[in-house]
């Protein structure tokens, strides 16, 4: 890379004194010159990998890291392991965007009743409508928060249900288990699993669980990791889609949070949890 930055601002600054603040030799950076002149067969090898793991990272949003992208170069033609892919976006500063520390969000300080904790952090299904499990979460843009609430199915990690509001009420939660219940054709027995916040003990959300033969599963009190697979979700949304960008309104992280759970997310990017295929296309795969 200290080679590079010679070769560009050579018409600014002197060879000789680059070399010296950069501690390179000139021998090095003309040798440089002269191999970049006449690339050898595996310099040219080299060079291609490097063009097409770009083009896959820039293809996913900055989104992927080496895991991922190997699949994805593989589905392309180009069939190499994990370890050069990795070499190959250290060479070229190609960093997948990186999670950060996640807060909790709704609130458990009431008196509402809780449901039992039956799914007991077992977050796998041997088929879909066995196991749902929701979240809220909060996305802040220059209007003001806009929360999110999700149902995800644990049999595939699909995003079966989700509402947006610009208020953490209990119809929020209640909508959103709507869209999943109309997206599953309305299954029955289903667990549904959720922290207990206010939002899940309420009487409308209790409700329309018992109106649909649903399960109520709650996490054990202050315990995230009884609902890791939406926390999951959340991060990879928040870090992926959302986190360095700007939102002037809400219209814009509505149309954002859409695109990533609807075309990015359930259809497109991979889950390891499903052999680094897509929700969609790993159900898909498991009907056929």
């Amino acid at each position: 890379m200290k080679y590079v930055f010679m070769e560009e601002h050579q018409g600014t600054f002197r060879v000789s004194a680059m070399s010296r603040v950069l501690q390179v030799s000139r021998s090095g950076f003309y040798a440089w010159r002269r191999r970049q002149a006449n690339p050898s067969p595996r310099q040219q090898r080299r060079k291609r990998l490097d063009e097409a793991v770009k083009k896959a990272f820039d293809a996913r949003k900055s989104r992927s890291g080496s895991p991922r992208l190997v699949r994805d170069l593989a589905d392309a033609g180009h069939q190499h392991d994990r370890k050069t892919i990795a070499e190959s976006m250290r060479r070229q500063g190609l960093r997948a965007k990186a999670a950060k520390k996640f807060k909790a969000t709704t609130n458990s300080r009431h008196n509402l009743p809780v449901a039992p904790n039956l799914l007991q952090q077992g977050f796998t299904a041997t088929g879909p409508n066995q196991k749902y499990v929701g979240d809220i979460t909060y996305l802040w843009t220059e209007e003001g928060w806009l929360y999110l609430a999700v149902v995800i199915d644990l049999y595939s990690r699909l995003v079966v249900g989700w509402a947006m509001s610009e208020r953490m009420t209990a119809q929020l939660v209640c909508d959103a288990l709507q869209m999943a219940l109309w997206r599953r054709h309305r299954p029955t027995g289903v667990i549904v699993h959720s922290d207990r916040g206010s939002q899940y003990c309420s009487g409308a959300y209790q409700q329309l669980i018992r109106e649909h033969e649903l399960i109520c599963s709650m996490s054990a009190k202050g315990n995230c990791y009884d609902n890791a697979c939406a926390e999951s979700f959340f991060h990879s949304l928040k870090v992926e889609a959302i986190h360095g960008e700007r939102f002037s309104t809400r219209e814009e992280m509505r149309q954002t949070v859409f695109e990533y759970i609807e075309v990015d997310y359930n259809r497109t990017r991979r889950h390891s949890a499903n052999g680094f295929i897509s929700p969609a296309a790993f159900e898909a795969n498991q009907v056929a």
